[in-house]
């Protein structure tokens, strides 16, 4: 891809935009900006029973309580794997002996650069959850098969949630 006058128009705290020109093959050249983020990791937690572990948390972006599976954006150096077992025992007090890849997901690559790391992790113990300051986190369990059934009929709306059951249905089968 070539590209020219890049130049940073906002830094903030979690994202920075990004304005650029793009040539688009014989069409010529576009400007586009870009949210730039660094990346993040969430996982599906499944439970021996078949049961797995969703949070409910405030999203203000969306102005509502969304149903998730465990997430968050990834340290400076931070190995995705490592951020999916933190954040799985900071939301939920969870802790897993097994964290399997459930592959990648751009979640908004028509204006977002953000890549989420999706796991499936197994072999879990309950521990004391320890969220944010600013988190209030509300841990809901129910069987894989309810949840896939709201991921279809729109009770769940969050993508990294519905990208990474599915891709556990088809993994566990």
């Amino acid at each position: 891809m070539e590209t020219k006058n890049k130049s940073m128009l906002f830094t903030g705290l979690v994202v920075d935009v990004e304005q650029m020109d793009v040539l688009i093959g014989d069409q010529g050249w576009y400007t586009y900006q870009v949210v730039r983020h660094p990346g993040g990791a969430a996982v599906l937690p499944l439970h021996d029973d078949g049961s797995i572990t969703l949070i409910r948390q405030l999203r203000p972006a969306v102005g509502n309580l969304l149903l998730e599976i465990p997430a968050g954006r990834l340290a400076l150096g931070e190995e995705p794997e490592l951020c999916a077992a933190r954040e799985l025992m900071e939301e939920t007090g969870l802790k897993a002996t097994s964290i399997e890849s459930l592959g990648v997901l751009h979640p908004s690559p028509g204006v977002m650069d953000e890549v989420i790391h999706l796991y499936l992790a197994t072999g879990l113990s309950q521990g004391d959850a320890a969220p944010e300051a600013y988190e209030e986190i509300f841990c809901v369990r129910m069987h894989l098969q309810q949840a896939l059934a709201m991921a279809a009929d729109g009770g769940i709306t969050d993508g990294k949630t519905i990208a990474a059951l599915l891709r556990a249905e088809r993994l566990i089968k």
